[in-house]
């Protein structure tokens, strides 16, 4: 049977520059791979044949060959990088392998790491970490700075990091090449394992830092000075670059995040920018008005004038006293939420007056009164 032609196999045209033809490869390996295709018998030669095709046209003299001698050009053991023994399209075990190993490396290599240069990877950048901050909500409307201990791994002063005795360069490891992996063969399949040599490093020291063990790191306490802006609020993060877990062999190092937590007030409920302060009142204030005296976050003073005849749950507003923005311009404001108190521990003379003085409001109970008026209409209507 005549071997189709690679650039259909593949699905791009004659002229496809070769991140077209990469980007062709991966759309149809991930189309035809044979563990997607369980229940169609031709997807595994399909595969094998895309696999083919690419490997032919990844390769810049191959792909020059073909394009002036078509498949001929690896027919017969003929010049032009196919594998020796009968060309690309044998069909044996090792032909398959090779080819799942190419799908390996340009779909999932990305995810694997990339080899740096040299071949291993030399460096591993630090962990972040994560420090939870407890502030007051007075320092949260002032704003502060504060010194933290953070324990953290920090760069080896020994060896400066590299993890080798007097700083030595680490030598390639010999078991994976410096490739920080180890391929073994499974049957039709390649399976890739990190190197138990280096632990995926790529890279071995001889002469280990006495100090570090090796690692280039060491744990330590370290302190910090934080910035902590006016208007934070629970669930703030900050981000401070670099001031995480250093790096493993003189790799970069993390980012440190703080987790602000502002603790509850006595006297101030929180809502975004505003506050809220419930304020007891007399039964004589809220019934005759007058003015009263409350607290304000920046540790003032505020007068309010109560209306009379004030209900429990009455707000008034102070514009401008509460929680400053985070971000951007702006003030919140602060609500004065009035709780009128029943009086206890009445003496006989109190008694008597409050008595007397029911016997005389009867029509300065509005809502009571539009209540029951409501109350006696149900139970009429009950009866009926």
């Amino acid at each position: 049977m005549a071997k189709r032609d690679y650039y259909e196999v593949l699905g791009v045209s004659k002229g496809a520059s070769a991140e077209e033809i990469k980007k062709g490869y991966r759309k149809k390996a991930k189309e035809l791979h044979p563990d997607r295709n369980a229940d169609n018998p031709d997807a595994e030669s399909q595969f094998k044949e895309v696999n083919e095709a690419y490997d032919v046209l990844k390769d810049a003299d191959k792909k020059a060959a073909y394009d002036r001698f078509g498949h001929a050009a690896f027919e017969g053991g003929m010049g032009g990088g196919g594998r020796p023994g009968g060309g690309f399209g044998g069909g044996g075990q090792g032909d398959f392998a090779s080819a799942f190993s190419d799908v390996f490396d340009d779909l999932f290599g990305d995810m694997m790491g990339r080899r740096g240069a040299g071949g291993g990877r030399r460096a591993v950048r630090g962990s972040d970490l994560r420090y939870n901050l407890r502030i007051s909500l007075e320092d949260a409307f002032n704003g502060l700075q504060k010194t933290i201990q953070v324990p953290t791994a920090v760069a080896c002063d020994v060896c400066n990091g590299s993890g080798a005795e007097g700083g030595a360069e680490p030598t390639t490891c010999p078991t994976c090449s410096g490739m920080g992996k180890v391929r073994a063969q499974q049957g039709f399949f390649t399976v890739e394992r990190t190197c138990p040599t280096c632990s995926g490093m790529g890279q071995i020291i001889k002469n280990p830092c006495t100090n570090c063990g090796g690692a280039g790191r060491v744990e330590k306490d370290r302190s910090l000075s934080v910035n902590i802006p006016a208007g934070v609020e629970t669930g703030t993060r900050i981000r401070l670059a670099g001031e995480g877990e250093a790096g493993l062999r003189g790799g970069p190092s993390g980012d440190l995040y703080i987790f602000i937590e502002v603790k509850e007030h006595t006297l101030f409920q929180r809502d975004g920018s505003d506050l809220y302060c419930r304020v007891p009142v007399s039964m004589a204030t809220a019934a005759l008005g007058g003015d009263i005296e409350v607290p304000t976050i920046d540790g003032g003073r505020g007068r309010v004038k109560v209306p009379a005849g004030s209900q429990s749950g009455r707000q008034m507003r102070l514009r401008g006293k509460g929680m400053p923005a985070l971000r951007g311009a702006g003030t919140g404001d602060m609500f004065i939420e009035l709780a009128v108190e029943t009086p206890v521990n009445l003496t006989a003379r109190q008694k008597e007056l409050l008595t007397e003085f029911e016997k005389l409001s009867e029509e300065n109970n509005p809502e009571s009164s539009g209540f029951f008026k409501k109350v006696k209409s149900f139970w009429e209507g009950m009866k009926s």
